[in-house]
């Protein structure tokens, strides 16, 4: 019993870390505006998820690479839309969604 809760509870997690970055990249794509997002906290946050990626390498943990994997892209994706100049921001957003 304490096996499926424990599972349960960490693809619950798993899940929730990974959609938690989609509505900020969405955000991103429609607005084009990245004024309140600091890049040194995405810096933090990029290293962090490069780390806990290298970590589940390391221990042969596919639930912990895939999880940090897509949470890593998610979060490069905000960080490079943030340090970009506003003309290539709007390249890649447009790429992205072209109907934005």
């Amino acid at each position: 019993m304490t096996t499926n809760w424990v599972t349960i509870a960490g693809s619950v997690a798993a899940f929730c870390s990974m959609i938690s970055f989609v509505p900020q990249a969405w955000r991103i794509v429609k607005s084009r505006d990245t004024g309140a997002i600091s890049p040194v906290m995405y810096s933090f946050t990029v290293a962090g998820f490069a780390l806990w990626t290298l970590y589940g390498i390391g221990l042969g943990e596919w639930p912990l690479i895939v999880t940090n994997s897509v949470c890593l892209l998610l979060a490069s994706f905000i960080l490079l839309m943030t340090l970009l100049p506003q003309a290539k921001k709007d390249t890649m957003a447009d790429t992205v969604d072209p109907d934005a």
